[in-house]
């Protein structure tokens, strides 16, 4: 399996709208993190469509490794990257 590209290692705040749809990008690659813009062509990631149950901030993951996608849940913490 294709491992995630580090985006960053720190989650992004972003404002979710209740009743929209959003793809967060999974693969790392995108350009628009975290959401997706097309970049998982080259790999086997695909993005992850969900639907906000409500408008409000959340943080969501950047660095891939979350175990809660799309939101962070802090793995970030215990990623070494090459990201600067």
């Amino acid at each position: 399996m294709t491992k995630p590209h580090v985006a960053a290692c720190q989650p992004k705040e972003v404002e979710l709208v209740e009743g929209k749809k959003y793809a967060w990008c999974a693969c790392g690659y995108s350009q628009k993190q975290p959401f997706c813009d097309g970049a998982h062509k080259k790999c086997e990631l695909r993005p992850l469509v969900f639907t906000a149950q409500k408008t409000e901030k959340a943080w969501l993951c950047q660095c891939k490794y979350t175990k809660n996608p799309p939101y962070c849940d802090g793995s970030h913490n215990d990623i070494v990257s090459d990201v600067t």
